[in-house]
């Protein structure tokens, strides 16, 4: 699929103003730290807030400190399914328009890994390759919650936004 200029500009800003947070972040005095963020709802504003807030993380911290982490199931879904595919689908909402998009892309760029429950794709019928924004195999966890659990027994600091 081809971005659109716009996606790529966003994606560019995005990055450009993620690496401003992380020269700020050297002054700040946090550590290493692997932190999960959980996404398990579909309303598109508190999706969005939740990708500021990551966004914000990373400001903060800087990039090269963090492991985190991004869990999404059930409705949280929703978050990368893209407008064309949710007809075929079983959820509700399809919030993965260009400027969530060039979001998305603009924190992967940062590291940011976005996890996504096999479980959830089978019950909601949506298909990883052709239905969800940027989404590979190796991105699939057999559980949403089971992940979670697993994250957290390695340290990592779990966070519902």
């Amino acid at each position: 699929m081809m971005k659109s200029p716009l996606l790529l500009l966003s994606t560019i800003l995005v990055f450009a103003f993620g690496l401003a947070g992380s020269a700020i972040a050297a002054d700040q005095g946090y550590g290493k730290q692997k932190v999960v963020y959980h996404i398990n709802y579909d309303n598109p504003k508190h999706q969005a807030g939740a990708l500021r807030n990551i966004q914000n993380h990373i400001n903060a911290v800087g990039a090269e400190n963090l492991d985190l982490k991004v869990v999404l199931h059930g409705k949280g879904l929703s978050l990368l399914l893209e407008p064309d595919a949710l007809k075929s689908t079983k959820l509700k909402f399809a919030n993965a328009d260009d400027q969530i998009q060039a979001k998305i892309s603009g924190l992967k760029d940062q590291g940011v890994d976005f996890n996504v429950c096999a479980n959830t794709l089978k019950g909601k019928k949506i298909n990883y390759e052709n239905d969800l924004y940027d989404v590979a195999k190796a991105d699939i966890v057999p559980s949403g919650v089971a992940e979670l659990a697993r994250l957290q027994s390695m340290g990592y600091t779990y966070i519902k936004p």
